[in-house]
């Protein structure tokens, strides 16, 4: 395997303690209940790194970090590490000292989650191996991976309704109502013929046909408003009576036949 020069720390535990175990006498795996467990071999601390593909557990001492020993992982399960029978906190590991030298000892912890780690650490890191070596194959051989079929088999066919969709036209080309104004003046259309509205006379009085309308008298304060001002009757006598004799102004009386009032 390709190994890379950079070194990842997987997992540290700060006591773990070495066993002297006892060759295996059958193949029925290792018990922890046969290595003296009141009396280890060694104590320090324990650190599994990773470097490319391979891991490495490392004994080393708690204080000045000297490397007690060391066992290459290559794979998980597997022989470089087992775990034994009777108990979840101990397990044998296969330590070499890089002159082609091996040996099997016994390890254990104190704190059953510090096991949990050191278990779940290496797991961890195989699971990323084996994505690794997939993804490289799949690199070196695309056309060897699955492929998604999108066309029509033999003899299938589609369906598309288009109901709703006729629907949707046919409400499209209707025009809407407009709706009524509900505020507002509404202003009524103009009679039939464009013709003006006739004025109604007075009781008592009669408008003409032919005749012409009296102009209308515009007041000071109405701004400017037009008010129309009926055409009186003829009178023989003085219209204002003793009023105007009162005032001693002849200014004031209406002139016959002409409906003015001068102001």
């Amino acid at each position: 395997m390709e190994e890379s020069g950079y070194e990842s720390v997987l997992c540290v535990k700060p006591e773990v303690h070495v066993y002297r175990i006892p060759p295996r006498a059958t193949n029925r795996g290792y018990r922890a209940a046969e290595w003296q467990l009141d009396q280890p071999s060694w104590s320090g601390r324990l650190r599994i790194t990773a470097k490319g593909q391979v891991a490495y557990i490392k004994l080393e001492d708690r204080t000045s970090g000297e490397l007690f020993a060391q066992a290459p992982v290559d794979q998980f399960p597997g022989t470089a590490v087992e775990s034994v029978t009777d108990s979840s906190r101990y397990f044998v590991i296969r330590i070499e000292d890089g002159n082609g030298r091996r040996a099997f000892i016994g390890i254990g912890f104190g704190d059953r989650g510090d096991a949990f780690d050191f278990n779940v650490a290496l797991q961890d890191h195989f699971k990323w191996v084996k994505q690794q070596c997939e993804f490289a194959k799949q690199a070196q051989n695309p056309d060897q991976g699955p492929k998604l079929d999108l066309g029509f088999k033999e003899g299938q066919t589609i369906k598309i309704n288009i109901a709703n969709m006729k629907k949707k036209e046919g409400a499209t080309g209707t025009p809407r109502a407009r709706p009524a104004s509900t505020g507002g003046l509404s202003l009524l259309p103009p009679p039939p013929g464009g013709k003006a509205s006739t004025l109604i006379p007075p009781p008592g009085e009669q408008l003409s046909v032919g005749g012409s309308l009296p102009h209308p008298v515009v007041a000071p304060s109405s701004g400017g408003a037009s008010l129309s001002w009926p055409q009186p009757k003829p009178a023989t006598a003085d219209v204002w009576g003793d009023f105007t004799k009162s005032t001693g102004s002849t200014s004031s009386q209406t002139q016959p036949g002409t409906g003015w009032v001068q102001f």
